[in-house]
């Protein structure tokens, strides 16, 4: 009886150890090690050594990347404009080659996040809401020759579609409270007083749109378009002009063009 257990006990650990389980475990040990050490990786140490290989248009610099590779942070300062950007990789999906990250885009007075879904190869989708002051920009308006709005725009949704290197799609609802807005008029300013407007952006293979209007009314003051080399195409209505109060020599109505402007978005776009 007892040699028959003692019998059975080895048979038990040669079982356990043999050469295949083995095997197993080692694997398994250096798959979580992997694991350990891709999560943990900090983001400096990658940033450092891609970066030479990141072709980032001239007037973007990032600097201060900190974390990990997996959650982590970093500053970029875009045309000499400072902004912090957040990230945080959540579990990828188990149906398809998806990858989902949580992101925030913050300036000193504005934010922005939202959530990112990278698909391989080559797609991302974009959901986004947030707040823009507008003052803290006011600089760059002034450049481009628009109008200075005063308080915040509240973007409710935003959602973007890049696809095989271009943007795909873009949709999205902003808006504004109403109030002061200050615009150029000759050598001088204008300033004058707007009911709450709100704006939608649509867009779709390179090309966005923008149409400002009237809360709760569908006729266009203000209708903006990007083009896909880089070129900004305004469209301003007489109707702006009827809502800010002000007179008009001509004879035309709400809904005709009074005045376009066509000129780069950016320093050194495409004209």
């Amino acid at each position: 009886m007892i040699t028959g257990a003692l019998r059975m006990t080895d048979s038990e650990q040669s079982s356990f150890l043999r050469p295949g389980k083995v095997v197993w475990l080692v694997l398994g040990g250096l798959l979580i090690y992997a694991v350990t050490l891709i999560v943990t990786v900090p983001a400096g140490w990658v940033w450092a050594k891609v970066a030479p290989q990141v072709p980032l248009p001239p007037q973007v610099q990032v600097f201060g990347v900190s974390g990990s590779l997996w959650d982590g942070a970093a500053g970029v300062a875009f045309d000499n404009r400072r902004f912090r950007l957040g990230w945080d990789f959540r579990a990828p999906s188990i149906v398809g080659p998806t990858l989902p990250v949580d992101f925030s885009l913050s300036s000193a007075q504005s934010d922005l996040e939202g959530n990112l879904t990278m698909e391989w190869p080559d797609r991302i989708d974009v959901a986004a809401s947030g707040r823009v002051r507008v003052k803290e920009f006011e600089d760059l308006i002034r450049q481009s020759g628009g109008a200075v709005l005063k308080g915040d725009v509240s973007v409710d949704q935003l959602n973007l579609a890049w696809n095989d290197g271009r943007v795909e799609h873009v949709r999205g609802f902003a808006r504004w409270p109403g109030g002061d807005v200050t615009w150029p008029m000759g050598g001088s300013y204008q300033t004058a007083d707007l009911p709450p407007m709100e704006a939608n952006i649509t867009g779709a293979d390179g090309l966005m749109s923008l149409v400002v209007a009237q809360a709760g009314q569908g006729e266009p003051a203000v209708e903006a378009d990007i083009q896909p080399d880089g070129v900004l195409q305004i469209r301003v209505y007489k109707r702006l002009v009827d809502l800010a109060g002000q007179n008009w020599s001509g004879a035309a109505q709400p809904g005709d063009i009074i005045f376009r402007v066509s000129q780069p978005l950016l320093p050194g776009s495409a004209r």
